[in-house]
């Protein structure tokens, strides 16, 4: 199943890339969040999973998001003194 698993995950690489990029605006970033839901993917069983591209985009959209929100977090946390 690993090898399957495998397989249909880099069929889907693409997909899972354009969504990142979208949210994101960064394809290193997007890249990231695609091998991050890589990794969830190989920590799951994947037989309990019905539509592994439905499953995929969601986990990708949701690091993209989850990601896109740290990002603007480190933004507002500005270090030094405040001009009036």
């Amino acid at each position: 199943m690993q090898n399957d698993a495998t397989t249909a995950f880099e069929q889907h690489r693409a997909h899972l890339t354009r969504i990142a990029y979208g949210v994101l605006g960064s394809l290193g970033e997007a890249e990231d969040v695609v091998q991050e839901a890589w990794l969830r993917l190989q920590r799951t069983d994947a037989d309990e999973i019905d539509d592994l591209r439905a499953w995929l985009t969601t986990v990708v959209g949701r690091l993209a998001m989850d990601a896109l929100r740290r990002a603007r977090l480190r933004r507002e946390s500005y270090v030094g003194v405040w001009l009036p």
